[in-house]
């Protein structure tokens, strides 16, 4: 059983940043893929970003890349998000989520753990 715990989300301008961070239980957190996703109102949720278990391979939704970057600490059992250039349609219920064999994967059913979100809320 691992438990995530995601921090960082808020309101902020079109244009500015935040850094989302994702705190994991457990002892075998190097050994787990991650992701993170979002769910905006009315809609499905969707892939944000994914990172392998030690931090190289990392992989984006066309939508964030070039202003999203994901990485993780494995000695603090934590994956961040810093969000740079934010839109309004950024807007959404961001989830950080386990992937508990395996490279990192952009497909939800993939992962096993979900944190319960924080929102992030960007005005125009």
């Amino acid at each position: 059983q691992v438990q995530l715990v995601e921090s960082g989300g808020g309101l902020v301008q079109a244009g500015g940043s935040l850094r989302l961070s994702c705190a994991a239980s457990g002892r075998t957190f190097s050994s787990y893929a991650m992701g993170w996703f979002r769910q905006a109102p009315g809609k499905e949720r969707e892939f944000v970003a994914a990172i392998g278990r030690n931090g190289v391979s990392t992989t984006y939704a066309d939508s964030v890349k070039g202003r999203f970057t994901i990485s993780r600490d494995n000695a603090k059992n934590t994956v961040y998000l810093q969000m740079n250039s934010l839109k309004p349609e950024d807007t959404a219920v961001y989830y950080c989520a386990v992937k508990t064999s395996g490279s990192n994967s952009y497909l939800l059913r993939h992962y096993s753990y979900w944190g319960q979100g924080t929102q992030v809320t960007v005005s125009s």
